[in-house]
């Protein structure tokens, strides 16, 4: 049985991941920053038949939680096949590039960022272990520069000076880590699951978390010969879903 971390998965689009990551066979850790909500959700999968789930305390933020989650997973499976690098926060809105305080965008940078460094960094031994390693940093298509740059993107006008870039500096962070690991079985890629209706912007956008978590799914349970080094996003809309940097 293969197993996967997913950070920040108590909810939302990580949640609905850890749902039907569960359902094709692999065993789950859903990573929370609060042990007793992962629990809680934990405890209502398991009542609806999600036995291959266990709540695991991880806080991005924090080296000594990633320490503390990396030791519980090493010692109870030795390895680890797949990474999703979920967790994330918007900020503070608005979020202008004349106003927005460099704590504000620092706050962001730590978990978005920094954050996916930390975990990533801490659990690279034990996905060296695994046969079939896979990390997938979940980003936005708010991380383009090339459609940011665009006034005909339909996102054009969506602009944050934290957010957004915090996700462009994750692409750029991953094609460096893919690149490094690209002689191994690792395959890295950065996944945008879309513009997703979640707790993040109130459910006011159309896409559903059921579609994005199978997109992430279908770019990370890939065979020997998927990519690496790539950025896919839902909401490019032809069959390859491959965003421009």
């Amino acid at each position: 049985m293969q197993t996967v971390l997913i950070t920040g998965a108590n909810r939302s689009i990580g949640l609905e991941t850890a749902k039907q990551l569960s359902e094709k066979g692999l065993f789950v850790y859903l990573g929370s920053r609060n042990l007793e909500k992962g629990e809680e959700v934990v405890k209502e999968l398991h009542e609806k038949g999600f036995q291959n789930i266990r709540a695991i305390e991880i806080d991005v933020t924090h080296p000594e939680s990633i320490s503390k989650a990396k030791k519980m997973i090493e010692n109870e499976q030795g390895k680890l096949d797949i990474l999703i690098n979920n967790a994330g926060i918007l900020g503070v809105n608005p979020q202008t590039a004349a106003d927005t305080s460099v704590k504000d965008i620092h706050d962001v940078f730590d978990t978005n960022f920094f954050g996916v460094i930390n975990v990533t960094q801490a659990f690279l031994p034990l996905l060296k272990k695994s046969e079939s390693p896979r990390i997938s940093n979940i980003t936005s298509g708010l991380g383009s520069l090339t459609l940011h740059s665009d006034p005909n993107w339909k996102y054009y006008h969506v602009k944050s000076a934290a957010y957004g870039p915090s996700k462009s500096a994750l692409n750029a962070y991953t094609i460096v880590l893919a690149y490094e690991l690209k002689d191994l079985p690792f395959k890295v890629n950065v996944i945008d699951p879309g513009y997703t209706a979640t707790d993040f912007n109130a459910h006011s956008n159309p896409g559903s978390v059921e579609s994005a978590a199978s997109f992430i799914i279908k770019h990370t349970l890939t065979d020997e010969n998927g990519s690496t080094g790539q950025y896919f996003s839902n909401d490019i809309e032809d069959e390859i879903g491959i965003s421009p940097w």
